[in-house]
């Protein structure tokens, strides 16, 4: 992407209007790192990968979004936190790894460095 494109014009091919795969099943791992590139993120490290795959594994089984803790057990990491550590906004990590927008899925952040489930959408 260069310096005079848009970001609202420049859109990874398969996407929808907001950045999200519309077909799960086009992802590999050029596209995320397309994806991430996209959401603002250079380069996506093992432990963000590991995040992604365990993400697309939960949403392939049960179609559905998970429980983020889950997600960091399965990954590997030590700790709760780990979709947060690494990108900060959860739904980051669900664009990058080629899902389509869950419905009924909302975070807020009152800091712009955590971000929390809102349950009222």
């Amino acid at each position: 992407m260069d310096s005079t494109t848009s970001k609202q014009e420049y859109r990874v091919k398969g996407c929808d209007e907001e950045g999200y795969l519309t077909d799960p099943n086009l992802w590999n791992e050029t596209i995320a790192r397309q994806i991430a590139e996209e959401e603002g993120i250079s380069q996506l490290n093992e432990e963000q990968f590991e995040i992604i795959k365990a993400l697309r594994t939960h949403y392939l089984v049960h179609a559905s979004f998970p429980i983020l803790a889950s997600i960091c057990r399965k990954a590997g990491s030590r700790t709760r936190d780990c979709v947060y550590r690494a990108f900060l906004n959860p739904m980051k990590a669900w664009k990058i790894a080629g899902l389509p927008k869950p419905p009924n899925v909302f975070f807020n952040t009152f800091d712009g460095k955590k971000f929390i489930p809102n349950p009222f959408y």
